[in-house]
């Protein structure tokens, strides 16, 4: 009896724990559950340009897809690979070496360096690294692309980063770019500078309106002064390839064509944010960057500028030029490439706007303010003034520009010593490192007093 009634007890108390239960309306609440994404998808790009930050990345390949983008680097053909980075692993990606002639050359063991060909005997070329090798919807800290830029040009270190930083300071949208210590296969390869991608995500980060499209080295007008064909503009689309909706580039080159000397300036105004576009030629003309869209090569029946991108804002109906490969900024001013070399000064034109030899027999180039849209842009020339004294007395200031050189200098003086450590004489010796930035600050100089 005892023992039923005992019994009997326990299933009153179970079913008043039961009740209890039912009534508490903190069960009706989600259970907590802790957030174990990677920090990778949890932060976005912010966090990778940081200009504070030296990072490290370590890119793994196989034996067999290292020696193979090694043996043939102008090819610029993917491999698969991985990423680490930070304690995590981001895989599959798909790794290449990248660039044009410049980034080639005295790095392959081709004997034409117009035509870049062979092994790879430098310790370190560019590099990209494709995020979404495997799925296009794949990010990494919210980009789908790296590149690493080798710098193999430029001895100090410091043109490309201080390049884009100055548009940047202007107002131009411009990549972000950092400095990187890159590995591969957890072996040093270099000091890289990381600049970001000119995609749809650049668009939606500097942009209001990130939808539109993104062109790469295709100018509204050719040489001769006409609107490009519709596949010109279209193999140049770097975003909305499906839609292929070019009529904002077609309209501004339709009716450039049509403009004369009375009405250009209005013309280039209707479809350019003036402000952004003179700052971007202010800052283009004050650090040479002569490899650049003002610099018109000529050959093959026609002449064509270089090393840029445009972008369509379709909420504005306005085209903004966004700077490209600043390797070689600032060197004509001390070192003059004569290849490279734009002799003419801002808005000036020579040779009765005809092809004239420069840099050698059989290299040509025309002047820029041949062009009808930077022609219109020109005649703004009291507004160019008054930015270039604003540049000057700001960003470009001595003051402003040795402090970032310094602070640069310091975030990379270990790495460059650890290149010297591990590369010997293959690397950037640290005297003539310092020789360089010696030689870069003497250009900002002359820059200054242009």
């Amino acid at each position: 009896m005892t023992k039923i009634l005992f019994n009997l007890l326990c299933c009153v108390f179970l079913l008043f724990v039961s009740f209890s239960c039912n009534d508490d309306e903190s069960l009706d609440e989600p259970p907590v559950v802790e957030n174990t994404d990677p920090q990778y998808l949890e932060l976005d790009s912010d966090y990778i340009f940081d200009q504070d930050k030296l990072l490290t990345f370590d890119l793994i390949l196989s034996e067999e897809n290292l020696a193979f983008i090694n043996d043939d680097p102008a090819a610029e053909e993917y491999v698969e690979g991985e990423l680490k980075f930070e304690g995590e692993t981001i895989s599959p990606v798909g790794i290449r070496y990248k660039g044009s002639i410049g980034a080639f050359v005295g790095c392959l063991s081709g004997d034409n360096w117009a035509n870049p060909s062979g092994y790879k005997t430098c310790p370190k070329l560019s590099m990209r690294i494709k995020i979404n090798w495997d799925n296009s919807s794949d990010k990494f800290y919210g980009l789908k692309k790296l590149q690493f830029h080798s710098m193999n040009q430029d001895a100090s270190q410091m043109k490309e980063r201080l390049g884009y930083h100055l548009f940047r300071s202007m107002g131009v949208a411009a990549p972000r770019c950092v400095h990187a210590r890159v590995l591969i296969n957890g072996k040093f390869s270099g000091v890289y500078t990381l600049v970001e991608q000119v995609d749809g995500r650049f668009a939606d980060y500097h942009f209001d309106d990130g939808s539109g499209n993104i062109y790469k080295e295709v100018w509204p007008l050719s040489g001769s002064g006409e609107p490009r064909s519709d596949a010109s503009y279209i193999e140049a689309l770097k975003t909305n390839e499906e839609e292929a909706n070019i009529d904002i580039i077609k309209e501004f080159a339709q009716e450039l064509s049509a403009s004369d000397e009375t009405n250009v300036k209005q013309v280039v105004g209707k479809y350019m944010d003036v402000d952004k576009a003179l700052s971007y030629c202010l800052v283009d003309r004050m650090i040479k960057h002569d490899d650049g869209p003002f610099h018109w090569y000529c050959g093959g029946g026609d002449c064509n500028p270089h090393n840029f991108f445009l972008y369509e804002n379709p909420s504005e109906n306005k085209v903004h030029i966004i700077p490209w490969d600043l390797d070689h900024t600032f060197s004509n001013y001390t070192n003059p490439n004569l290849v490279l070399l734009v002799p003419d000064a801002w808005g000036e034109t020579r040779n009765n706007c005809e092809p004239f030899d420069q840099g050698g027999p059989g290299i040509q180039q025309r002047s820029a303010a041949c062009d009808k849209l930077i022609n219109g842009l020109v005649q703004y020339d009291t507004e160019y003034d008054q930015l270039k004294q604003e540049f000057k007395q700001g960003p470009f200031s001595q003051g402003e520009v040795e402090a970032l050189i310094a602070k640069w200098k310091d975030q990379i003086a270990n790495v460059t010593e650890e290149a010297v450590e591990v590369h010997d004489w293959e690397a950037i010796s640290i005297a003539k490192w310092h020789n360089s930035m010696d030689n870069l600050k003497e250009a900002l100089t002359l820059a200054r007093n242009n």
